[in-house]
């Protein structure tokens, strides 16, 4: 018994930090709610859903394989062929065998390393495909959420699931899943080829085996917490650095740099923390993994130079200096995969916490969607009726109350009324940008609910207050990517609504560089440009919101002037707190607190001497007092 001593201290020492970490796994288990750790996808659910965007790829997946087997052959015969050189060496020496044992040795060392360099091309352009297919579906799913939803995510956090979280999944097909594929196949042959050349020794080597797996399960629980808590910080800092680098100049203006900068360094500090939290999870398995092959290793040499020095055996088989070299080696081929399973482990946890991510946001089905039987409405005449509709963006707290009116084709209609009256709101709902509660909305006669929403959408041009325009030139910003559209047309439609006034005056005419959001523009030209991107696409129904709010003098003559010409194009709905711009509508609609109070055209209004004639007087005095 004594003999075994030292082996009963390492067992001791590894008993040890093994019962640590089962009362720190426990301890974790017990407190869920309080370290943050949320309830989520099953991994088989993951991989489930995954593995369809891999099946397409299936050939390419299924070479990888077969190469990977063939690669997997330099780790099985190598420590044999060394195990045989040494023992070469030891007995009969031939210089003739040991050059064909090096030989064979450097064969198979390089049939190993081409096999792995085209297994890499191959699933490198495997997953980028597989990424590229995850990001198109993923942006598509975003593109049909409704506007309520849209406006309940910080884009921040879609920038980070369209762009970071597609990343980690690519390390999944590209590296992760073959490598954990190869390293099981690697830990199976040698574990086969150790039974075949000594099965005492193994059996030694797997008393080590348990104590792996154990480690292993409570490594996957602390680090799926931890790449967790990484990615939720992270999403933090980029929804953060989204919206705040869009409202920089308010940041300015209120001199509120440092406090933003204080916020921001938080949020660094929280996602230092979870990094710090990941990095000290993954600095003690790999070291306990070590320590548990360096035990092997001990437990090998021990054994194997006490028989061989004393000429003894180990439970009944003779260990010879060849056969201990090889079982070194083994050891190695064994733990190294192990210790490799580590760090893939790693990305694992960080691949499986960016699907679980996206596949939430796949899971948000869009509120406003097609109805079974909807139809393609080929034409609009532009006649638009609201019956009775109720409408709310929170429950019970109604935004539009039994609403009714109608609209004849090719009508100008404005709204009026005070904020939160529900004008905007009418525009948004003939749109369908959300559905109502109560009542119907008609176009030509048809249920908007009836008509498909591309279809539906495809017959309406809006021009709002808060023209956004995308990063490019003018022309892609008016046609927006349309094919077939001639710079002549383009140019008519900015002529028709006197966008060439300033657009003859740019060195780059049409092909002028728009920055950012259109801010080397001012908003008059950037709402000349809106209305010439309306035209262009010839809609039956106009929707202007605010469009003349905060233009100066002179542009507003200008677009008044075009929308004089654009009544004569099609049904138009106007929202204008200007009461001046809206005199020659067909028919006025003064909203107030959800419920139509007047209409008229301009001059009954005023003739009723009611809410839209005392509005009315009210504008024309502090217009005369400002002149």
């Amino acid at each position: 018994m004594r003999e075994f001593f030292p082996i009963l201290i390492i067992g001791g020492i590894i008993g040890a930090f093994a019962l640590c970490f089962i009362i720190a796994y426990a301890t974790m288990k017990n407190k869920k709610e309080a370290i943050g750790f949320d309830r989520s996808m099953k991994d088989g659910e993951l991989i489930r859903r995954l593995l369809r965007y891999a099946k397409p790829h299936w050939r390419a997946f299924l070479f990888s394989g077969i190469i990977m087997v063939v690669s997997i052959a330099y780790d099985i015969v190598a420590p044999l062929i060394v195990g045989s050189i040494e023992e070469t060496v030891k007995g009969d020496f031939e210089l003739s065998t040991l050059y064909g044992a090096v030989f064979l040795y450097a064969s198979v060392l390089a049939i190993s390393l081409v096999c792995t360099y085209i297994q890499s091309i191959v699933l490198q352009k495997t997953g980028q495909k597989i990424l590229s297919a995850i990001r198109q579906d993923l942006f598509s799913h975003i593109e049909s959420l409704s506007h309520e939803q849209l406006n309940q995510i910080p884009v921040g956090k879609l920038v980070t699931r369209v762009t970071n979280d597609t990343n980690a999944i690519s390390m999944l097909f590209t590296n992760i899943l073959v490598n954990l594929l190869k390293n099981c196949f690697v830990i199976m042959g040698v574990l086969v080829a150790m039974l075949c050349l000594n099965y005492q020794l193994t059996l030694m080597v797997l008393c080590f085996v348990p104590f792996i797996v154990l480690f292993t399960v409570i490594f996957r629980k602390f680090s799926r917490r931890a790449y967790r808590k990484v990615k939720d910080g992270t999403t933090d800092i980029n929804t953060y650095l989204s919206e705040n680098l869009s409202g920089i100049k308010i940041t300015q203006i209120f001199n509120r740099e440092e406090q933003k900068m204080q916020a921001f360094r938080e949020k660094s500090r929280q996602l230092g923390i979870a990094k710090r939290n990941e990095i000290f999870v993954f600095g003690i398995f790999r070291p306990v993994v070590y320590m548990l092959y360096i035990s092997s290793v001990l437990c090998l040499l021990y054994l194997s130079g006490r028989g061989y020095i004393r000429d003894t055996e180990f439970l009944g088989q003779v260990i010879t200096s060849g056969t201990a070299v090889t079982f070194y080696m083994y050891i190695s081929k064994f733990f190294n995969p192990i210790q490799n399973l580590a760090e893939q482990f790693n990305w694992l946890q960080s691949a499986f916490a960016s699907a679980e991510k996206i596949f939430t946001v796949f899971d948000m089905q869009p509120i406003v969607v097609d109805e079974p039987d909807a139809i393609e409405l080929e034409e609009v005449r532009g006649e638009i009726e609201f019956r009775d509709v109720w409408f709310s963006y929170v429950p019970d707290e109604w935004v539009l109350e039994g609403v009714s009116f109608h609209i004849n084709p090719k009508e100008t209609v404005a709204f009026v009324g005070s904020t939160g009256s529900g004008k905007s709101t009418i525009l948004s709902l003939i749109c369908r940008n959300y559905d109502i509660q109560k009542g119907q909305i008609l176009i030509d006669g048809i249920d908007i609910r009836k008509i498909k929403i591309s279809s539906l959408r495809r017959h309406f041009g809006q021009m709002l207050q808060d023209v956004f325009l995308f990063s490019g030139t003018i022309r892609s910003n008016i046609v927006l990517r349309e094919e077939g559209l001639s710079d002549a047309e383009i140019m008519d439609a900015c002529r028709y609504v006197n966008a060439n006034s300033f657009i003859d005056k740019l060195d780059g005419g049409l092909d002028e560089v728009v920055r950012e959001r259109g801010n080397n523009f001012s908003a008059g030209q950037r709402q000349l440009l809106s209305f010439a991107r309306t035209i262009i696409h010839k809609p039956a129904v106009m929707i202007l919101d605010e469009a003349t709010a905060n233009i100066d003098t002179e542009t507003e003559l200008l677009i008044q002037d075009s929308l004089e010409k654009m009544m004569n194009i099609g049904t138009m709905l106007i929202v204008a707190h200007r009461l001046s711009t809206i005199q020659h509508a067909d028919n006025i609609i003064l909203l107030s607190h959800g419920r139509i109070v007047e209409q008229g055209t301009h001059q009954e209004l005023l003739h009723q001497k009611g809410r839209y004639y005392q509005l009315y007087n009210l504008q024309y005095s502090q217009q005369e007092l400002k002149n």
